[in-house]
């Protein structure tokens, strides 16, 4: 991606120079289950979470500053520049449509983080807070998804999982959220789970209009690196790596052949108008 010299967003806060200290259980296979299963805000690991919680109690150590590689550094400064062109991305969409965008701000962390939506850690995987309207990021989640669940890494498919919760981001200042969450009051698990996958694949949809939006800064292969990721976190991908088995009911976010549909479909259409999930996939 072509990113180089372009403005960088001053809503990035980078914490990964401070750190409570290495978590000994989220590096491990436990926090790697946990993190797929709750891969961008998911629900699967409500269950799991507070077990992975108990075994991490006495494993923190006081908390250190250090200073940054220049890898990170690089890193950091990818992650401001991209959240840059989602900033002017979404501020002109909504102006086309009558609306004002509220910047989102994103946390770079390491092992560790406290939010608005409570404490969460590197297992908790990429997430969006509407509680303080921020993205949280530990970039050790990048390196997991390609060493251990086959997707292709490199810069774009970590611009796909930002653009991804801005999607989210985007959503609650739609209302999109708000609704979803009270037509979800008192149905079925598996009713309630839809509705969350079709929340999840507009969020894919969005971050493909991110993508076409800013097609300038491309380069050959970004586009198969963002495929490549949302191939690895589909549901059934996911399950039949840890479960040997899948269930579509308790999807909450899509098969791969979803995620990366509905991607390409704001990347090919570049129109917000385009993708009404819940109209598609609820048929």
């Amino acid at each position: 991606m072509k990113w180089r010299g372009n403005r960088q967003s001053d809503n990035v806060e980078d914490r990964r120079g401070l750190s409570g200290g290495k978590i000994a259980v989220g590096g491990g296979i436990i926090g790697i289950i946990v993190l797929l299963l709750n891969l961008f805000g998911g629900e699967n690991a409500q269950q799991l979470t507070p077990i992975l919680e108990q075994m991490q109690q006495g494993q923190q150590q006081p908390t250190e500053q250090r200073e940054l590689t220049a890898e990170e550094v690089e890193i950091g400064e990818f992650v401001k520049t991209n959240f840059a062109f989602m900033e002017d991305t979404w501020v002109k969409i909504f102006e086309e449509n009558g609306l004002t965008y509220e910047k989102p701000k994103m946390v770079l962390f390491t092992n560790q983080v406290q939010t608005a939506c409570g404490g969460a850690t590197s297992a908790s995987g990429p997430f969006y807070c509407p509680g303080d309207k921020k993205v949280y990021m530990d970039m050790a989640f990048f390196e997991e998804l390609r060493t251990r669940f086959g997707a292709k890494g490199g810069d774009f498919a970590i611009a796909y999982v930002m653009a991804h919760e801005v999607g989210h981001h985007v959503q609650t200042l739609l209302g999109t959220s708000g609704k979803v969450r009270q037509l979800q009051a008192g149905k079925s698990e598996a009713e309630a789970n839809k509705l969350s996958v079709c929340l999840e694949l507009q969020a894919d949809f969005y971050a493909g209009l991110w993508a076409y939006h800013n097609k300038q800064y491309l380069e050959e292969g970004d586009i198969e690196e963002a495929l490549s990721a949302a191939n690895a976190v589909g549901d059934d991908a996911i399950q039949t790596k840890m479960q040997g088995q899948v269930n579509q009911e308790s999807f909450t976010h899509g098969s791969s052949e979803q995620r990366m549909k509905w991607f390409m479909r704001g990347y090919k259409t570049g129109d917000i108008k385009q993708g009404d999930t819940f109209a598609e996939e609820l048929e």
